[in-house]
């Protein structure tokens, strides 16, 4: 697998989290890979062959060759069926948002095409143009050009949801949202009502979802017992810990760590992210 990262313009590098590129050359004996909840909405193009999602243990959709991921709240299996070679634009939290007029909690959990977010004709437009392409830089100065003439188009989500999620990935999703509004109902229930519509889930879960990736990165990466990852995670204990585990990647920690074959996805794109 080759994996690489790029840094955007810095006209969108508070939108936009990195672009990413990604090859697997196909492999009889590769196995099915986990993708877990990060936070992000992905923009994803994918040139060579088709994609599985799994929604069961053995049934499966085919992923559309260009589409935006939502948030998610749990986990999936994906499956190449032969070459993968993919070009990725990963936003932050609140980055997506500024590009798409739709309330984004219903893209949770979902895979949708450009078409339906974008329109027809700018879908067809990008996606001819991305395809077309010779290489990554190439990719990248049509996908920052159609990403800023959206921008100007949408304006920018508000200070209350760039601040809250700014103060829960510095806290690692430690900060309560009461601390974040001062213990004012009305403001909490305007933030939860932005949140979702701007970014897909509430400040709970985003905050669960960023710890969740704190200690995914302390297993994937290093060898420590799982009592000292959930302490240096700020979980309150175990059970807490293993909640959330089961609820937001399917499985309890020691099992996700018999699961290595499964993750070699995930170790490269949350070990280090």
């Amino acid at each position: 697998m080759i994996y690489q990262t790029y840094q955007p313009h810095t006209d969108l590098s508070s939108l936009v989290k990195f672009y990413w590129t990604l090859e697997v050359p196909f492999d009889p004996k590769n196995e099915k890979q986990k993708l877990i909840p990060d936070g992000c909405i992905e923009m994803t193009f994918n040139f060579r062959d088709p994609i599985k999602k799994y929604i069961s243990e053995n049934e499966y959709v085919i992923h559309p060759s260009s589409m935006v991921m939502g948030q998610r709240t749990r986990s999936f299996f994906i499956e190449p069926v032969g070459n993968v070679e993919s070009f990725a634009v990963c936003f932050y939290p609140f980055g997506f948002a500024n590009f798409v007029h739709q309330p984004l909690e219903h893209l949770v959990d979902k895979e949708v095409t450009l078409e339906s977010l974008f329109g027809a004709a700018q879908a067809e437009k990008l996606e001819r143009a991305i395809f077309a392409a010779q290489n990554t830089d190439e990719r990248i100065r049509i996908i920052e050009s159609f990403l800023l003439e959206r921008l100007t188009q949408n304006g920018m989500v508000d200070k209350l949801i760039t601040q809250t999620v700014d103060s829960l990935t510095e806290t690692n999703g430690r900060d309560s949202i009461r601390s974040i509004v001062q213990n004012n109902p009305s403001q909490r229930r305007q933030l939860e009502r932005k949140f979702k519509k701007h970014i897909g889930i509430s400040p709970k879960q985003l905050g669960r979802i960023i710890r969740l990736q704190t200690a995914l990165k302390l297993i994937l990466s290093e060898d420590q017992s799982l009592t000292r990852i959930a302490y240096e995670s700020d979980y309150f204990d175990q059970s807490h810990f293993i909640k959330d585990f089961k609820e937001f990647i399917g499985s309890t920690p020691k099992q996700l760590l018999r699961q290595k074959g499964n993750l070699q996805l995930s170790s490269l794109f949350y070990g280090e992210s």
